[in-house]
């Protein structure tokens, strides 16, 4: 299934895609597409719906991010060896992550606000898993089973911010609208292999990232299973995983994201994302 929220933010409905690529609305038989809606009971009652028998819905609503009522929205850092190389960091021994604020999530096609006083706004292709069970000390083969399923993710970063503004990298990475996610959630079913997936990002047209799931340092089970020794993730938490070369601040020059440019981004049989980047 393709799962997805639309309609005006704070006024999303919950809604599927069908096979033909018609927006169908869900809401007669869940709420919001939060993580009880992400459970293995629930996600097992929705597949059972006859698509053809649900609404469908005319035009072309905004999509807001897939999932609503997050605890956390964790982030992994530093996961493509080729992304580390270009930064200048040494490829990690164990994952990094941070948090990513939670009211950074946005709809994958809301604009991106340049926050004030930012010199070095830079992108990030990756690829996310929703969590659809309590994940605590889970095993890296027990790991996927945790997933409801998967989503593209735009890790968008405040290289000033980030890295020479001290502290912690959820300085720069956690402003509003700094983490847009969808455009619908693919249940992992559809996904008969998280780690063969292509992946791209363009800015103003021009291909800045393209990579695969394949060179990933740590697999999605391996992120999963490492995060959960360190906190609970709840239903309905994002991981995101890292991201392929070609982010601004590794280009000789480096080059950053100004207001009116815009990002479009995709990963194989998750969808594509547009983003026009606006001042704060």
């Amino acid at each position: 299934m393709k799962l997805v929220r639309y309609g005006a933010i704070g006024q999303e409905r919950p809604g599927l895609i069908d096979k033909s690529g018609q927006l169908r609305d869900l809401s007669a038989y869940v709420k919001d597409l939060d993580g009880e809606a992400y459970s293995p009971a629930s996600l097992a009652k929705l597949a059972a719906i006859d698509p053809a028998s649900l609404p469908a819905v005319n035009g072309k609503p905004r999509l807001g991010a897939p999932v609503t009522g997050i605890s956390k929205f964790v982030a992994i850092g530093l996961n493509y060896s080729d992304h580390a190389k270009e930064t200048g960091n040494p490829i990690p021994s164990e994952p990094i992550f941070f948090l990513k604020a939670n009211t950074a999530l946005s709809g994958p096609n809301d604009p991106v606000e340049k926050p004030r006083g930012s010199t070095k706004l830079d992108w990030e292709v990756e690829i996310a898993a929703i969590i659809g069970s309590t994940a605590k000390y889970v095993s890296e083969s027990d790991a996927l089973n945790h997933v409801a399923g998967y989503c593209v993710c735009n890790d968008v970063s405040e290289r000033n911010f980030q890295i020479e503004r001290l502290g912690q990298w959820t300085k720069g990475k956690s402003h509003d609208t700094f983490g847009p996610v969808g455009p619908w959630l693919v249940t992992k079913d559809e996904i008969p292999d998280v780690q063969k997936l292509s992946m791209w990002l363009d800015v103003n047209g021009k291909r800045r990232q393209t990579g695969s799931t394949a060179t990933m340092i740590f697999s999605m089970a391996k992120c999963i299973s490492y995060v959960s020794q360190f906190m609970t993730l709840r239903p309905g938490d994002i991981v995101t995983t890292g991201t392929p070369p070609g982010v601004g601040t590794g280009m000789k020059p480096p080059q950053f994201l100004n207001v009116g440019d815009v990002v479009t981004l995709g990963i194989e049989a998750l969808g594509e994302q547009r983003q026009e980047i606006i001042a704060a």
